[in-house]
């Protein structure tokens, strides 16, 4: 599996701020809110790998019965 790579991100204030706020409406950090997203264009445009793996499901794991 790659490396994560670190990027930086020129974006406008206001479009960040609807960010910080849809990420926190869905209990993920703004960088996870923003790999979904960009992860949702890539497979709606057909650009998606098949080989990337799926992101993490959201909330805690479920408790061992």
């Amino acid at each position: 599996m790659s490396e994560r790579r670190q990027v930086l991100l020129r974006i406008d204030p206001a479009a960040m701020t609807r960010s910080f706020r849809w990420a926190d409406d869905e209990l993920r950090s703004v960088n996870a809110q923003l790999e979904m997203l960009l992860r949702w264009a890539l497979t709606d445009a057909g650009r998606m790998p098949k080989q990337v793996p799926a992101l993490p499901k959201l909330g805690r794991p479920r408790a061992s019965q």
